[in-house]
C-alpha cells in the first residue's frame, strides 16, 4: 500500500487550515505557497474534503478555505479513506471465492494483521494529535 499524493496532500492541507485556525478563512493560494504544492492540484482535493463535510467554503474575492470541523474531531483514518478509498494491504477474498488453505493462511497471519495494525494506527490520530495540541506524550513536533 502507497498513499498517493492526493492523501499526502489533503492532509497538508488540513493541517496548514488548522494551524491557520484564527483566520476566518484562508485563500487557497497561501496553502500552496507554503506547502509547494500546486493550486491546481489542490482544487481537486478541496472538493473532496469539502464535499466529505471535512472542510468549508467562503466565497467571494476574498474567500478561501476553514477547517468545517475541529482538529480533535477529525480523524486521519477517515481523511485518508475519503481520498484514497480502503486503506487495505490487499483485497478480501470476495464471497463465495474459496482459497487455497496457503492464501487464508498468509491472509491471516500477515495481510489481515497489516491492515488491523494500520487501521490502529490512523484511526487513533487526530488532526491535533498530529499538530501536537493533545496528548503531548504520543504527538510529535510539526514544524514547516
Amino acid at each position: 500500500m502507497k498513499i498517493s499524493t492526493r492523501g499526502r496532500y489533503g492532509i497538508r492541507l488540513l493541517i496548514d487550515l488548522a494551524e491557520h485556525q484564527q483566520e476566518s478563512h484562508v485563500p487557497l493560494a497561501s496553502v500552496a505557497d507554503r506547502q509547494e504544492i500546486s493550486v491546481r492540484y489542490l482544487e481537486q482535493v478541496v472538493i473532496i474534503l469539502r464535499r466529505a463535510g471535512f472542510i468549508r467554503s467562503v466565497k467571494g474575492a476574498s474567500g478561501g478555505y476553514a477547517l468545517a470541523r475541529l482538529p480533535q474531531d477529525i480523524i486521519i483514518g477517515d481523511v485518508l479513506r475519503v481520498l484514497e478509498g480502503d486503506m487495505l494491504i490487499v483485497d478480501p477474498p470476495l464471497p463465495g471465492v474459496s482459497e487455497s488453505r496457503i492464501r487464508r493462511c498468509i491472509r491471516l497471519t500477515v495481510y489481515d494483521r497489516l491492515n488491523e495494525r494500520i487501521a490502529g494506527i490512523i484511526d487513533r490520530k487526530t488532526l491535533a494529535s498530529v499538530l501536537g495540541t493533545v496528548d503531548p506524550d504520543e504527538s510529535y513536533m510539526y514544524f514547516i
